[in-house]
């Protein structure tokens, strides 16, 4: 999650990016009984598009007034989706944002040139046993686009275009696919979707998209004669065709992909950007901690911690 600082410091860049077809097998970390499966970026691959950033948050039960406490935080350079298939998420931010993430919306926080936000599960749902399992994103901004004001879009489930028929049900969650597009404002071209596959049904990846890949949340699939199971991501070359076939327990996969930018990103904790001076300057920023008039602000209703910078 963004909370939890890069767990590869080192992220590759320039010619250690990998851009032809790639197996990815995210690394897992238990956060207090709180698992997480990242696998973007990988030693092997920074993004997928302008994906930079993938973690897979549990599935995971909390007991009673246990559940997730993410103190304010900020970012820079980048856009954040969290859609979670159980359970919910509460999520304040530095624009007066308060809105409750849910399955199947959309919550679509852009940083820009900076915003701090918060996520936290408190009020009621504290109160009983609960559930999460989601999947947060970070979408790495066109270099043009890095220091526009910060801005949140809240699309709810409903109003997100769905595709369905002959085993198969895809609710796009951004950006443009198989003739559709998604509500909310994105910053270049990509696709990112939540797929249902019925036991052997085939679903072709969409063929006007530069970069694609998939992963597989539960279920499996095959790919040109060989199988991929739960909490693998597989990229594709550019251009190829390619048809996926759920394995006989069906599958769920998220899709994802869209125009390359143009050139790898710095990623330093909760920052990401096109050079180091912008990382240098956020760093800056968040240590003097000016709230009333610097760069950041802290969540109004969630502004009595927040998360210090870290050492390195």
């Amino acid at each position: 999650m963004s909370w939890n600082p890069a767990l590869d410091p080192d992220c590759p860049t320039g010619d250690a990016v990998d851009a032809i077809d790639t197996v990815i097998v995210p690394r897992a970390r238990d956060l207090g009984g709180f698992e997480v499966r990242r696998a973007l970026p990988s030693p092997r691959r920074q993004m997928v598009g302008p994906f930079i950033f993938f973690d897979q948050m549990g599935p995971a039960e909390f007991v009673t007034g246990k559940g997730i406490d993410v103190r304010p935080h900020p970012h820079i350079g980048l856009a954040t989706v969290t859609y979670l298939y159980k359970g919910k998420i509460h999520h304040r931010d530095s624009l007066g944002t308060d809105q409750w993430i849910e399955p199947g919306a959309v919550n679509w926080m852009v940083a820009g040139h900076g915003i701090t936000h918060s996520e936290r599960t408190d009020g009621e749902i504290r109160e009983r046993p609960h559930d999460l399992f989601g999947i947060q994103t970070w979408v790495a901004l066109p270099e043009e686009a890095e220091d526009d004001a910060a801005a949140f879009e809240h699309a709810p489930k409903d109003t997100l275009p769905i595709l369905e028929g002959e085993g198969k049900q895809m609710r796009l969650i951004l950006g443009h696919a198989y003739g559709e597009r998604a509500p909310v404002k994105t910053y270049s071209d990509m696709f990112y979707a939540d797929a249902l596959l019925e036991a052997g049904a085939r679903l072709p990846l969409p063929d006007d998209h530069e970069d694609r890949g998939i992963y597989v949340v539960s279920g499996s699939i095959m790919v040109a004669g060989d199988a991929f199971d739960a909490g693998q991501m597989m990229v594709f070359r550019p251009g190829d065709q390619i048809t996926v076939t759920a394995g006989d327990q069906g599958a769920r996969l998220m899709l994802l992909g869209g125009e390359t930018l143009n050139g790898p990103r710095h990623i330093w904790w909760n920052f990401v950007a096109s050079s180091k001076d912008r990382i240098d300057a956020a760093k800056e920023a968040w240590r003097a901690g000016d709230w009333a008039h610097g760069r950041f602000q802290l969540p109004p209703g969630d502004d009595a911690e927040f998360i210090p910078l870290p050492d390195k």
